[in-house]
């Protein structure tokens, strides 16, 4: 039973760690001159759209804070602000 037990447990494990790696943040993005929002990491979103990507505020844990944060700065597919 011990055996049993300890071989569950290892089982496991891996389903514990990856659904804690699927867990993203959401970023806003000025991307070809327009706010955008994405789960990409600037390095990834960068390597995607190109060198004039950029972050406009921190990663949020939840897409409604992303998308609550666009709107104050125009809301998603408006022109990005100044920089």
């Amino acid at each position: 039973m011990k055996k049993l037990c300890i071989a569950l447990a290892v089982l496991a494990l891996p389903l514990f760690c990856a659904s804690g790696a699927m867990a993203s943040k959401t970023y806003v993005y000025c991307s070809s001159g327009k706010i955008e929002l994405d789960n990409r990491n600037p390095q990834q979103m960068q390597s995607a759209r190109g060198s004039g990507t950029y972050v406009m505020g921190p990663g949020f844990d939840y897409r409604m804070d992303a998308e609550k944060f666009a709107k104050q700065l125009g809301g998603v597919g408006a022109k990005c602000p100044r920089k």
